[in-house]
């Protein structure tokens, strides 16, 4: 039996738990509503109001906790007020009392001069962001016409556009961005997060967040990815010069490179990806997985419109968590693309998006932890820890057995394998150009912070830009570096390594299960694997040590370039094997009962938006009823767009 003295002990640990639980949980959700509202560009009310202003002053108060050393102070002597007690209750306070150690050092600002550095570069950031949205950005048509979009919309023309002067013009609107950035704030940002890093004792800014990150430094990072980098430069090299031949030399071209490898096929396959059945087609594979939300709300907001922040991304108002008395708190989760229904591409863009960001959601809606920081999507949670999960199920869309299932046009027609064929043949032989585009980004991320000061200025720094391209993907790439979004956003600056790393795992955990289960797409056992294995554990435990423990095999990336090295013809025909067996079990299905009438359970509540506008509610119809709704939504959008055209 506990003495009395350590249950005092541990009752006191607890309080303070329990009220820095309530605190931060509090200022999460005053931070993350301002963060949706100004990124989707909502209207302002009395009840909402919404401002870069109240932006800036809610992070600032989410941080100024963070950052307290009297918190940081306590936590620590509660630590060691229960460090040689006993019993599960206080390995659970013990477990809280770490995290709340780890988050507050990633968000440690010291002095009263590093506070304010992070202060001026949070009102920068704030000032950029808002004015990057509200750029005018767009292409011009072969008629003429000047045709606004957004750099979604600028990448998928690049994708599409039969007219090679139509995709230079999207491309150059993407460049475009870069010289914006520079001439908004975008230096002065570089410089304070150098300043702040310094300050705090790290070599750059990079050093400082992949440190806080990942749990390991720059340098540390950079032996992995050079090694990655070294390793696949050969087939970066094949892969240009079998473009070349295949299509010439102005197929290497930035704005001709993606039309060159996908333009045909992408309108071929557009009818068999509808936009419209886009969420439905989420849902069902989810559901087939046996992948649940535990009763989680998710707001959802897919259609580009003016002023909406420029990136799909998926956050957290409420995170996930289980109160000392058990009771679990349910996730709230916002997400976002930027589709435009009418343009093709669309569909198939969608369900990308939507497979990735209902992963992260899928993710954090299943962490069961005592504390609301386990689940929150910054530092301490590992990037690579948060993309591999999304990343995984966001693969699955390029299966031929998911295709076999989900890919159908209007009239409920599959996908012929003649179409994925032509896609594989299309792009299997240049998929390294991905690995190396993700690459660039952390590559140049690193010469940017490396820069002495002296030296940032916007003509520098785009030229840097462009001398990484050439560098890590053989010539200048087809989004270019400037228009990446993450390096301009607070938390997702030098963040793009993660996907990398993620990349990484995907292959390790894809290779896990095919080599256990003999198949990924409709497997039941996905859901309930990764809930245990990945899921639950939050950011309690390093993102390296996950991997292993699931795979039983440490992080590399030889999966990866094992899939990259495959043969063309030896894929294809592995494709073709594993499309056919889903068209037979879909029709064996069918035989038994009427496919698409049973009701979709995933323990979760979706809300249709636009904007300020609620398209529908599964809690008032149910989850099909919804798509439904929002089907009907996007087909008279796209009606009253051909309409005034």
């Amino acid at each position: 039996m506990a003495s009395p003295t350590t249950l005092s002990a541990r009752d006191k640990a607890q309080a303070f738990v329990d009220n820095f639980n309530r605190s931060y949980e509090e200022k999460h959700v005053a931070f993350e509503n301002q963060f949706w509202g100004t990124k989707m560009a909502l209207s302002s009310t009395e009840e909402s109001p919404y401002s870069t202003e109240l932006l800036t002053k809610t992070k600032a108060e989410m941080e100024d906790l963070l950052s307290d050393p009297a918190v940081i102070k306590e936590a620590k002597e509660q630590q060691e007020a229960l460090a040689n007690a006993k019993g599960e209750d206080v390995q659970e306070v013990l477990k809280v009392l770490d995290v709340i150690v780890r988050t507050c050092r990633c968000n440690e600002f010291p002095t009263p001069e590093s506070k304010a550095v992070r202060e001026e570069t949070n009102k920068i950031e704030g000032s950029l962001e808002k004015s990057r949205n509200e750029m005018t950005l767009g292409y011009t048509n072969e008629e003429g016409e000047f045709i606004k979009a957004s750099s979604v919309g600028l990448r998928t023309v690049l994708r599409t556009a039969p007219s090679e002067s139509t995709r230079k013009s999207a491309y150059d609107g993407l460049r475009s961005i870069g010289a914006f950035v520079c001439s908004n704030g975008f230096l002065e940002i570089v410089r304070l997060r150098n300043k702040l890093a310094h300050l705090l004792g790290f070599e750059d800014y990079y050093d400082y967040t992949v440190t806080n990150a990942e749990g390991f430094s720059k340098s540390k990072l950079f032996e992995i990815l050079d090694g990655l980098e070294e390793g696949t430069r050969p087939l970066m090299a094949k892969a240009r010069k079998d473009l070349e031949e295949l299509h010439g030399v102005k197929a290497l071209d930035p704005w001709n490179t993606s039309y060159m490898m996908a333009g045909s096929v992408v309108k071929k396959m557009d009818p068999y990806f509808p936009f419209s059945k886009s969420v439905e087609n989420y849902l069902r594979s989810y559901a087939a997985m046996n992948i649940g939300y535990s009763n989680a709300t998710m707001t959802l907001d897919l259609l580009d419109r003016k002023n909406k922040y420029s990136n799909g991304f998926c956050h957290w108002p409420v995170p996930a968590w289980i109160k000392p008395d058990g009771t679990h708190v349910p996730s709230q989760t916002n997400f976002t693309s930027l589709a435009d229904p009418a343009a093709v591409g669309s569909g198939l863009t969608a369900l990308n998006t939507l497979m990735h960001e209902a992963g992260h959601a899928a993710h954090f809606a299943n962490i069961a932890q005592p504390s609301p920081l386990f689940s929150q999507e910054r530092a301490p949670t590992s990037v690579a820890y948060a993309e591999n999960q999304s990343m995984f199920l966001d693969s699955l869309v390029g299966d031929s057995a998911w295709r076999a299932k989900y890919a159908k046009d209007l009239q409920g027609t599959p996908i012929p394998f003649a179409i994925i064929e032509e896609d594989i043949r299309a792009k299997h032989p240049f998929a390294v150009f991905q690995l190396r585009a993700m690459l660039s980004v952390s590559y140049f991320e690193k010469a940017l912070y490396e820069l002495p000061e002296a030296e940032l200025t916007a003509e520098k720094v785009q030229s840097l830009a462009d001398e990484v391209e050439i560098r890590i993907q053989g010539g200048l790439g087809a989004r270019p570096l400037l228009s990446v979004p993450h390096l301009v956003s607070d938390e997702a600056s030098c963040y793009y390594q993660g996907y990398t790393l993620a990349e990484m795992s995907v292959h390790q955990t894809r290779k896990y299960f095919k080599d256990k289960y003999g198949y990924i797409v409709d497997n039941p056992n996905v859901g309930p694997t990764l809930t245990e294995s990945y899921w639950k554990c939050g950011n309690s435990k390093p993102f390296l040590q996950i991997v292993k423990d699931l795979t039983g095999k440490e992080l590399s990336g030889d999966d990866w370039v094992d899939a990259l090295k495959e043969d063309l013809e030896e894929h294809i025909a592995q494709e073709r094997k594993e499309y056919d067996g889903m068209i037979s079990k879909c029709e064996a299905s069918s035989a038994e009962e009427k496919d698409g009438e049973e009701p979709l359970d995933l323990a979760m509540t979706v809300k249709f938006v636009d904007g300020d506008h609620v398209i529908s509610d599964s809690s008032q119809s149910g989850l099909l009823s919804a798509c439904k709704e929002f089907e009907a939504f996007v087909a008279a959008r796209v009606a009253a767009a051909k309409a005034s055209s």
